[in-house]
């Protein structure tokens, strides 16, 4: 039995194709009501375009009606003929004769909102059948060495664009709907352990400093490498996942008007790691949450109470819905695309990209700057966060002028390409470590430098900070952390004046 396309492929070439959805009736409705009354143009004018008319001809009589009413012009049958007076299609139709008969035919302007939506969803659907050929057309005419996984990435990418078209209400808002926003906001910050307005990073004193990660944030963790951003990334991820998860398992949900069930808690992550494999980062994570260092993981030198922490953290992990993908140098728009099956598939709560410098341009040109590339890949992330309503946590490297001040903590000048990123971005962290630094200015024993070295190494060793740069939604600061080298495992700190109380 022949395909659907085997059968679109087969037919003749003198074949008389389906008749694409229309309703000429609807447009006649709607470009009559607009005559008569220029105030209907404010009930449709907000996703109605010109380019959603299947005939052209009134594609261009509404174009000509907008811009006279836009003007604060009359728009009638008089005033149209001036500017459509040269249009061969109209003078088919019958010139001025036509404009005037759409006019006298329109009854009534109450169904014209009604008109607009029924041009807009048949306008939907003839974009559907378009990505459809083009799919099929893709398909025959794909180069030999064109991988088939980025013909998917583009049709879904259509697909989603169509999809969310017209989701979102564009122009101005009443003041009321965005102070009913910031009320739940509000509430639900009230409503959860920590009284947090964001999703908890799983660290008391970043949740204290941001109120958690923020939806349709863009969040920049930098730091020059061996400062352990992957390792906070990682922590990060997983306390996410887990926490989603354990909400979910324990009942901690809501479900919407819609039907659907909102878990209060955490959510699902999607992480790129375009630097490390998914084997390399899973055994990071096995290191972290076992208590195992990485390197007895990888050669294999791990005892039997060892290898019993390793499979109960690998079941912990297991469970976590954390998806990894570790396509090196992925495009922008791939990342985009892979972002939004993910969240259409299963969900979606955090976005992690390790790191900025590795994802690509989609439009990259001979003649562009590396500048010119990270802007639009900074841009490209800052839309992903707004469009899926999802933060996303983004590492980035340092420049090589951190290594050359005495005073290494990192400013946001020192971040690479740093226009374009700290423009774009809500919040920019950096990832410090000083004993990393100390280390490698150990001088020789017994000496009264290595005396005062010692000193001031046990003061900060274990230890590291997260320097807030920038944040849109509050202060600056730096959130102090604990850290184990052997297990790439950041933890909150305990100051001294939080332990308890010592009894001697």
């Amino acid at each position: 039995m022949e395909t659907p396309v085997a059968q679109i492929a087969a037919q003749p070439e003198n074949a008389e194709a389906p008749q694409l959805p229309h309703n000429i009736e609807a447009e006649q409705g709607l470009l009559g009501a607009l005559l008569i009354n220029n105030d209907a143009l404010e009930q449709i004018s907000d996703f109605l375009l010109a380019r959603h008319f299947f005939d052209p001809v009134h594609a261009r009589i509404y174009e000509a009606v907008s811009k006279l009413i836009n003007n604060g012009n009359l728009a009638s049958p008089v005033t149209l003929k001036t500017y459509l007076d040269h249009d061969d299609g109209l003078a088919t139709l019958g010139g001025a004769g036509y404009l005037a008969r759409l006019a006298s035919n329109a009854t009534t302007i109450a169904n014209a909102r009604q008109y607009g939506r029924t041009i807009y969803d048949l306008a939907v659907r003839r974009e559907l059948i378009t990505v459809g050929e083009e799919m099929i057309a893709d398909s025959f005419e794909a180069e030999i060495d064109e991988n088939p996984a980025s013909l998917i990435d583009k049709a879904e990418q259509s697909l989603y664009e169509i999809a969310e078209k017209g989701a979102h209400s564009s122009g101005f808002m009443p003041f009321e709907e965005s102070l009913a926003g910031a009320i739940e906001m509000a509430e639900r910050a009230y409503q959860r352990e920590g009284h947090l307005s964001g999703i908890s990073s799983g660290f008391r004193g970043l949740d204290d400093m941001l109120g958690g990660f923020q939806e349709s944030d863009l969040i920049i963790l930098a730091g020059r490498p061996g400062m352990g951003k992957t390792a906070l990334a990682t922590n990060v991820a997983f306390s996410i996942a887990n926490d989603y998860l354990k909400a979910q398992t324990g009942g901690n949900t809501e479900t919407l008007p819609d039907g659907t069930v909102k878990v209060k808690d955490g959510g699902v992550v999607g992480f790129f790691s375009l630097e490390m494999s998914a084997e390399q980062l899973a055994t990071r994570m096995l290191a972290e949450r076992s208590g195992v260092s990485s390197s007895n993981i990888r050669k294999g030198d791990i005892h039997e109470d060892e290898y019993g922490r390793l499979v109960a953290a690998a079941r912990d992990l297991n469970d976590a819905p954390l998806f990894i993908d570790h396509t090196g140098a992925i495009p922008i728009a791939t990342l985009a695309a892979r972002a939004r099956r993910l969240k259409r598939q299963r969900g979606l709560g955090l976005i992690v990209v390790d790191y900025l410098q590795l994802v690509r341009a989609s439009n990259t040109r001979g003649n562009d700057g590396r500048v010119q590339e990270v802007s639009e890949i900074t841009q490209g992330l800052k839309a992903l966060a707004k469009e899926l309503n999802v933060p996303v946590l983004a590492l980035a490297q340092l420049s090589r002028q951190v290594e050359t001040r005495d005073d290494k903590r990192p400013l946001l000048a020192d971040l690479r390409e740093s226009g374009s990123i700290e423009q774009d971005a809500d919040i920019v962290m950096f990832v410090y470590r000083e004993p990393y630094y100390l280390a490698r200015e150990k001088p020789t024993e017994g000496t009264e430098e290595f005396m005062r070295w010692q000193e001031r190494m046990s003061l900060v060793d274990g230890t590291a900070e997260v320097i807030i740069g920038k944040n849109r939604h509050g202060p600056t600061g730096t959130a102090k952390m604990a850290f184990e080298d052997r297990f790439t495992r950041f933890s909150d700190l305990v100051e001294d004046d939080h332990l308890p109380e010592r009894y001697d």
